[in-house]
Order: structure tokens, then sequence, then C-alpha cells
């Protein structure tokens, strides 16, 4: 069977390149007579995949040495939880933006822990835009200030970073990692989901300075303790081998492609032949307000559910799958992530001519 055109949100669409490698490697990884599914986390051959992992991660996001890079289970969803385990400890208060569900369960979880202030939000409009900040409620007190830099569900993204003065700035960056260039030294801490933009879903990527590590609530558990993790090379108990590996194959690629600042051009173009076309569509209309738009999670919907069912079975017919907005969001999301081909999203936009030719 053909390929199709994959527009999941996560686990989402990896490299060709990378997936071919894996497929080569699977019963035999170099001489080691072995699969890396099979490879003890303590040997030498691991160790150097490992390594090599988090060495792509530095150079990609141009880490400094003064940051922890990461790989932790439990997915972003339990760091919600380790942030504030880690780093809510002084005045156990930190400041909140609610722009997506994400970030409100973040901000939920947070309150299990201290006092999780919401300074912004656009739930009561449907999070279809970033709120508005105003530096007046912020906490300078705030032990961090905690932000989702893109919206998967609803398909924002920030089109600037807050500024939070002395307070440390945390992001999620599940499903915008990698896909442009940012400054990690604007960031006390980073993290991302895997199975978007950095391989298969098994761990959380976490970057964070390590002078804000060793200062965990004493109920940390050591698995989620940034400074336990650091010292023990994340390998405090085994790693998701084999997801760390893929991920290697895929920044692997990333680097071949130009790494972060050449695909950064390469998603623009594909956002840019997908919103041109919405923009123009009497049928199809984008759900994010314009001065927020994604790049890498695009919305949209035709008004009628029923044309909306139609329109997913058929570009799925036509091998263009997953196009099914969230179900807490309806509609559709094209989800473009760094391995989407721009030949991919061309096929879905003339898909969407198309069908909004044949209902005239």
């Amino acid at each position: 069977m053909q390929r199709v055109y994959n527009f999941a949100a996560g686990p989402a669409v990896m490299p060709e390149e990378a997936l071919a490698t894996a497929a080569r490697e699977m019963l035999c990884y170099g001489d080691t007579g072995m699969s890396v599914m099979e490879m003890s986390h303590r040997s030498k051959a691991y160790q150097d995949i490992f390594d090599g992992t988090e060495a792509l991660v530095r150079e990609l996001m141009g880490v400094p040495q003064s940051y922890a890079v990461l790989f932790i289970q439990g997915g972003a969803t339990g760091q919600f939880a380790g942030i504030p385990m880690n780093l809510m400890t002084g005045s156990g208060r930190a400041d909140y933006v609610d722009s997506g569900v994400f970030a409100h369960g973040a901000m939920v979880e947070a309150r299990k822990y201290g006092t999780a202030n919401c300074v912004a939000s656009s739930r009561d409009e449907g999070y279809v835009r970033i709120p508005t900040l105003e530096a007046s409620k912020f906490d300078p007190n705030a032990d961090y200030f905690y932000i989702t830099t893109n919206n998967t569900i609803y398909g924002t993204k920030y089109p600037e970073l807050p500024e939070t003065g002395n307070v440390p700035l945390v992001a999620d960056m599940s499903s915008n990692i990698l896909s442009e260039p940012y400054d990690v030294g604007k960031f006390a801490l980073i993290f991302a989901g895997a199975q978007k933009n950095i391989g298969p879903a098994g761990f959380a990527l976490v970057i964070v300075r390590r002078d804000l590590i060793g200062r965990a609530m004493k109920i940390t558990p050591n698995i989620f303790d940034y400074k336990v993790m650091d010292e023990a090379g994340s390998m405090l108990n085994t790693p998701p081998t084999y997801a760390v590996y893929m991920a290697g194959l895929c920044l692997k690629w990333l680097k071949g492609v130009g790494g972060v600042e050449g695909i950064a051009e390469v998603n623009r173009m594909k956002a840019n032949l997908l919103y041109d076309y919405l923009d123009e569509s009497a049928l199809f209309k984008p759900v994010a307000d314009r001065a927020c738009r994604s790049i890498m999670n695009v919305t949209f919907r035709t008004g009628d559910e029923a044309t909306d069912a139609e329109f997913i079975k058929g570009a799925a017919k036509a091998g263009l799958t997953n196009l099914k907005g969230h179900r807490s969001a309806g509609g559709m999301r094209a989800s473009i992530y760094n391995a989407m081909p721009v030949e991919g999203v061309r096929a879905l936009v003339e898909f969407m001519k198309n069908f909004e030719m044949g209902r005239k």
C-alpha cells in the first residue's frame, strides 16, 4: 500500500529517511548483532546512541552547557506536575497563561503544589487567539512564568514572547519545538512531548537551566527530580531506548535539511500555501485569529458539521488522513510538522479546491 499524507497532531508523521534507516537496522544495529530494542541501556553501543541524540538536541537548538538536557518518561503531561514540584519552591507561586486545553491542564495540575495565578485567558473565546498580556498582572515574585508557545488543538502560537523580567520563563513547546529558531537563553525551562517534531512517543524532552535545579519539593519522585535525572544522565531507570534512538534518526534528518533555520523556511512556505487558500475560500474558513496563527497546526471548518464530515471522509479516501479536528474543537485540523513534505500540503490544497468546486 502506498504511504498516505498523515496530518495527525501526534503521534505524527516522521521523516521517511529516518523510518527507512530504522527498518534497515531493525534486526542488527551496526556490528552489535542485535536490534536497538534488545540492547542494554548500560552498553557502550547504546550509550553512544543516547549521547549522540543529546548532542544533536544541543547543536540544533543551540543549547548552552549551563542547561541540562533530559529525556524523561511521562510525556509532556508528566511535566505539568514535574515543573511545579521542581520550581515552585520559593514563593510557592507561579503565573500561567491559559491559552488552550494543555495550558489550562498544566495550570490546574500546578495548583496541587502551590498557587498558580492565571494572568490571562482566552478560554471564554474558544481559545481562538493568544490572550492579551498585561504586565501589571504579573507577579514579580513568582517562581516562574508559564506559557504554551503553540496550541495544538486550536492552531494558535505566540506572535512574540512575553517579557517577564527576573521571573524565569517556562515554555511547553510540544507542538512547535525545532520548527523555527528560538533563543534558548531566554527561557529557564523548555519542555516538549516527543511525538510531534522530535520522534515517536515515549518521552518528554526537558531543557532546564542548571542553576534552577536541586530545589525540588520533598514529595518529588526521583524520576521527576531534575537534579537526580541530570546526575544520572537521564538513566536513573531504563530510559525509552528505542524512542530515543528514533529521535536521533529524526534529528539527523533535520540537520541534513538545514537544521532549524532551514526547516523554518519550509514550514512557513507550507503554512502560507494553506492559509492563502483558506483566506480566499468561500467554503473553508480558518479558525485561529490571523495575528496568532500557528505554522504547525492549521485549524479550519466549513460551518456545517455534515459538510466537515463529508470532507474528512473524502480526504481520507484520497490519501489525506487524520484531518478531523480535536473532539473539543470540531472542524478540521492539518498538522504540518517538520516531516510533512510540501507536496502533502499542495495535495491537500488541491483536494480542498476540488471539493469546493464540486459543491457549487
